[in-house]
């Protein structure tokens, strides 16, 4: 049996998902709702975020050893600006230590499908952690898991 309702034009047909759309102030200028970086606290929920995901890879055997156990301040600051800078916050991870080039830092360490997947489970639950609003901890997450796939560069 056919849809008696008939189709509107210009809106989305019965069972085609709807796109999400971002309000934006100009035509590609940022979200009229704010960065994601000021919509979840800023640095404070950066920094949450990072310590909790350390917390879980400081336990992982897998991983762990990627990590330079002497710096890990060092390292909760770099990731933490970085994820900062990428959503909206200041600057000051380039202004310290220039382009992130991601694959270029990460090429030293032979990082395996499980070693990205132990990566992601320990980021999983840090972002968990933070109690999110929905939308927003989809976002944050769709980048997340891509980056981690990016840096996968051993398949053994």
């Amino acid at each position: 049996m056919s849809d008696p309702t008939p189709h509107v034009p210009g809106s989305v047909p019965r069972g085609v998902p709807a796109q999400p759309i971002t309000l934006r102030v100009g035509e590609h200028g940022a979200s009229a709702t704010g960065s994601l970086y000021e919509r979840i606290g800023g640095a404070p929920t950066f920094d949450r975020l990072v310590r909790r995901f350390y917390e879980g890879v400081q336990q992982d055997e897998v991983i762990w050893p990627m990590y330079p156990a002497e710096d890990l301040e060092g390292a909760i600051w770099r990731l933490s600006a970085f994820l900062q800078q990428y959503w909206g916050g200041p600057g000051t991870y380039s202004e310290e230590r220039g382009h992130p080039r991601l694959r270029m830092r990460h090429n030293p360490f032979r990082i395996t499908s499980e070693a990205r997947e132990r990566w992601l489970h320990h980021m999983h639950e840090a972002v968990e952690s933070l109690g999110l609003a929905p939308l927003d901890e989809a976002e944050l997450w769709a980048y997340l898991d891509r980056a981690a796939h990016a840096m996968t560069n051993t398949f053994d």
